[in-house]
C-alpha cells in the first residue's frame, strides 16, 4: 500500500509542476519536478524512493530512448552522422581520459579508475534532459539535432567505459586492447539485435493485419512491451541494450512509415495512449531525480570528515571543464570541416553557435543512476573508496548543467531572433495555417452521410478563416498588444452583461434567461483569461456557488433546467442587443489609440450580429447546430493537438506556442458566440 501511495503522490506531483511552469514558464519543468522531489523528501511523512540502477534502466530508459529513436529525423541523423559520431563517441573517450585525471589529481583519494568510471558517467548527455531543454529552448534545428543524434548514441559508450572502469577499480587490471574489441562487439551487436528483433516484432504485427486483428488495444500492447523486449535482449545476449531499443525505434518508424503509405493514420490509437506513457515517463525521471538529491547531499554536509565546501568547489571545476572541453572538442574538429550541414556547405558554425552546443551538453539521471549502481565493497571485502563523493560529485554537476543551461541557453537563442520580426510573424502565420489544416483533415475523418450538411457548414466557417488569415495583413503582435486585445474583450463582456441587466429591469427576459446568458459569458472569459484576470472569474464563481446550491434557487438553476426554444430566442435577443451595446460604444472611440485592435473587435461583433440575424432553422443549409458544435470541438482539438506537436519537435518556441493556443480560444470562444 506504501508502494501504491508514493506512485500516486509521484504522479500528483508531476501534474503540479506542469500547473506551476505554466504560470511560470521561465522556470523549466524538469527544474521544478526535481524541486517538489526535494521538497516531498523533506515532509515529515514524505515520500523516500531509493534508486535501483537495474530497475530504472529498464522501466525508464529503454522506453524513452525507443520514442526517441522513433522520432528522431533519420535522414539528419544520417547527415550529421560525422559530429554526432566525433561528439557521442570521440567527445566521450576524450573526457573519461582527461576528466579522469584530473579528478585524480584533485582528489586522490578517489582512485585513478574510480576516477576514469565517475568521468565516464559525466561524459554523456542525457536524452531525456536535452528533448526537455528543447522543447523549452528555440534552438536551431541543426543544432537540436545534433544534439538529439549525440544523447542517442552516447549513452552506451559512456556506459561502457564506465563497466570497465568498474572492472579495473575492483580488480586492479584493465586492458585496453580488450576493452576496445569490446566496445566494438558490445556497440555494433547492440544495433543489429535491436534491428533484429525490431524487424521481427513488426513482422509479427504485419501477420496480425493480414489476418484481421486490427485491434488497437492489442497493437498498442505490442507497442508497449516492445522496448522492454529490445532491452532485455540486448542486456541478456552481452550487448548494448540501449542502443537495442533505439534502434528498434528506428526500425518502428520505418515500419509505420511504409504502413501510412497504405492507411494514413492507423496508430492515432497508439500514438495518443504512447504520449501519455511518454509524458509520466519523462516527468518521473525528474521527480525521481530530486527524490536522491537530499540523500546524496546529506552524507555530505552532515560528515564532518568530509570538507563539503571543498568538495562543492571541485563539482564546480569539474563542471567547468566539461564545458571547456566539450567547446575545444568542437572547436577543433569545426576548423578543418563543418559541424551541421551537408558538403557543399563551407561556411563554419558560428561561435556562438560553439557556445550553444557546449551548454546544450546537459547531464541527467542517467547518470545518477549509473553513480549509484557503483558498488558498495571491493573484491577484497573493503568498502569503495569515497563511494558517496563520487555520487554527489555526479549529482552536482546534474544539477549545474540543467541551471546553467536552462538560465544561459534561452538568452543566446532569443538574441538569436533579434531583428528578425518579418520571420517571427512568418511562422506565427505558418503555425495557423498548419493547425487549421489539421482540423480540416480532422473534420473530414469525422464526416459520415449523416452528417454531410453540418460537415459542409464546418468546413466552410475554416475556408472562411482561411481567406481572412491569407488577405490579413502581416502585423507583429507584441504581448502588450495581445494583452490590449483580451482587456478589450472583457470591456465588451461587461457591455453584454449591463446591456442583459437593463433587458431584465424591463421585463424582456426572466431571471432564468439572464443566468443562462451570465453562464455564457462565464464560459468565454474563463476561455478567453489570461492569468491577470482568471481568478477573478473563479472567485466570483465560489461566491456565487452558495446562493446556486439552496433549494429555491437549484429549481431554477439554469444547469438543472432544460433549455427551450423560448429560451433561445431571449439568448438570441439578449446577445443580439449585446452586440449592438458594444459596435456603438467602440464606434465612438475609434479615435483613440488603439485603434486597430478596437476596429477588429467592431468587425468581430458585426460577424456575430449577422449570423444571430439569420432565420432560424435547425435543418437549413447547415444542418443541425448541435451536429455543427460537435464537429467544431473535434477541429479544435485537432489543432490543440498539432500546436503541441510542433512544440514537441522544435518547429516553434514556447512563445508561440501560447500565442497559437489563444488563436485557438479565441476561435473557440467565436463557436460559443454563435450559439
Amino acid at each position: 500500500m506504501a508502494i501504491f501511495s508514493s506512485i500516486l503522490i509521484l504522479l500528483a506531483l508531476i501534474g503540479l509542476s506542469n500547473i506551476i511552469n505554466r504560470h511560470l514558464p521561465v522556470v523549466p519543468a524538469p527544474l521544478i519536478q526535481i524541486a517538489l522531489g526535494i521538497g516531498i523528501t523533506l515532509l515529515p511523512s514524505g515520500v523516500h524512493m531509493t534508486l535501483e540502477p537495474e530497475l530504472f534502466f529498464i522501466l525508464f530508459v529503454a522506453p524513452l530512448l525507443y520514442n526517441d529513436g522513433k522520432h528522431t529525423p533519420r535522414n539528419e541523423l544520417w547527415r550529421l552522422r560525422a559530429p554526432i559520431f566525433l561528439l557521442a563517441v570521440g567527445l566521450v573517450f576524450v573526457t573519461v581520459f582527461l576528466i579522469g585525471y584530473a579528478i585524480h589529481f584533485m582528489i586522490p583519494s578517489i582512485a585513478l579508475p574510480a576516477a576514469f568510471g565517475l568521468a565516464a558517467l559525466l561524459s554523456p548527455t542525457d536524452a531525456v534532459a536535452v528533448n526537455a531543454l528543447a522543447g523549452r529552448v528555440h534552438l536551431p534545428k541543426s543544432l537540436r539535432h545534433l544534439l538529439e543524434g549525440e544523447a542517442l548514441m552516447n549513452d552506451a559508450s559512456g556506459l561502457v567505459a564506465f563497466k570497465f572502469a568498474m572492472a579495473a577499480a575492483l580488480t586492479g587490471t584493465f586492458s585496453l586492447t580488450k576493452a576496445s574489441i569490446s566496445f566494438v562487439v558490445i556497440a555494433t551487436g547492440g544495433l543489429a539485435v535491436g534491428c533484429v528483433l525490431a524487424f521481427l516484432i513488426t513482422g509479427l504485427r504485419a501477420v496480425l493485419r493480414r489476418s484481421g486483428l486490427e485491434d488497437p488495444t492489442l497493437h498498442m500492447l505490442i507497442h508497449m512491451l516492445t522496448p522492454f523486449a529490445l532491452y532485455l535482449t540486448g542486456e541478456h545476449l552481452g550487448v548494448s541494450g540501449i542502443l537495442a531499443a533505439v534502434a528498434g525505434g528506428v526500425v518502428h518508424a520505418v515500419e509505420r512509415d511504409e504502413y501510412d503509405k497504405a492507411r494514413a493514420r492507423n496508430d492515432e490509437v497508439p500514438d495518443h495512449t504512447w504520449s501519455v506513457i511518454l509524458y509520466i515517463l519523462n516527468g518521473l525521471v525528474f521527480v525521481i531525480l530530486g527524490l536522491q538529491i537530499p540523500v546524496v547531499f546529506s552524507t555530505i554536509f552532515v560528515n564532518p570528515a568530509i570538507n563539503s565546501l571543498q568538495v562543492t568547489g571541485y563539482a564546480c571545476f569539474i563542471f567547468v571543464l566539461l564545458l571547456l572541453l566539450r567547446f575545444l572538442w568542437t572547436y577543433a574538429f569545426t576548423r578543418g570541416g563543418r559541424l551541421f550541414g551537408s558538403e557543399q556547405q563551407r561556411e563554419k558554425p558560428s561561435f556562438k553557435i560553439l557556445v550553444m552546443t557546449s551548454l546544450s551538453g546537459v547531464r541527467g539521471a542517467i547518470t545518477l543512476a549509473g553513480a549509484f549502481s557503483i558498488p558498495l565493497f571491493l573484491a577484497d571485502g573493503n568498502p569503495f573508496p569515497e563511494r558517496n563523493v563520487i555520487i554527489f560529485l555526479a549529482t552536482a554537476v546534474i544539477l549545474l548543467s540543467l541551471l546553467v543551461a536552462s538560465t544561459v541557453l534561452p538568452l543566446l537563442a532569443s538574441s538569436s531572433d533579434t531583428g528578425n520580426e518579418s520571420k517571427r510573424t512568418e511562422k506565427e502565420r505558418q503555425g495557423q495555417l498548419k493547425m487549421m489544416n489539421a482540423a480540416i483533415e480532422a473534420i473530414h475523418q469525422a464526416a459520415s452521410k449523416e452528417n454531410e450538411a453540418e460537415t459542409a457548414a464546418v468546413l466552410a466557417e475554416y475556408e472562411r478563416w482561411f481567406r481572412m488569415l491569407e488577405l490579413q495583413k502581416p502585423r507583429l503582435t507584441t504581448k502588450q498588444v495581445d494583452e490590449g486585445i483580451i482587456d478589450l474583450r472583457f470591456e465588451a463582456f461587461r457591455m453584454e452583461r449591463e446591456a442583459a441587466r437593463r433587458m431584465l429591469a424591463q421585463g424582456e427576459i426572466s431571471e432564468q434567461q439572464f443566468e443562462l446568458f451570465e453562464r455564457s459569458l462565464e464560459q468565454l472569459e474563463l476561455m478567453l483569461a489570461g492569468r491577470r484576470s482568471f481568478w477573478p472569474i473563479i472567485m466570483r464563481k465560489l461566491m456565487r456557488l452558495p446562493l446556486e446550491m439552496l433549494p429555491l434557487k437549484k429549481s431554477k438553476s439554469p444547469a438543472n433546467a432544460k433549455i427551450g426554444q423560448a429560451d433561445r430566442e431571449a439568448l438570441r435577443r439578449m446577445k443580439l442587443r449585446a452586440c449592438e451595446s458594444v459596435i456603438d460604444t467602440f464606434d465612438n472611440r475609434l479615435d483613440e489609440s488603439g485603434s486597430e485592435e478596437r476596429s477588429e473587435l467592431i468587425s468581430h461583433y458585426h460577424f456575430i450580429k449577422e449570423k444571430l440575424q439569420k432565420p432560424i432553422s435547425p435543418k437549413q443549409n447547415g444542418g443541425d447546430a448541435d451536429v455543427q458544435r460537435d464537429l467544431h470541438w473535434v477541429a479544435i482539438q485537432a489543432e490543440r493537438v498539432e500546436v503541441q506537436t510542433l512544440y514537441e519537435r522544435g518547429e516553434i518556441n514556447r512563445d508561440l506556442a501560447n500565442k497559437l493556443r489563444q488563436f485557438i480560444r479565441n476561435r473557440e470562444a467565436s463557436i460559443l458566440e454563435q450559439g
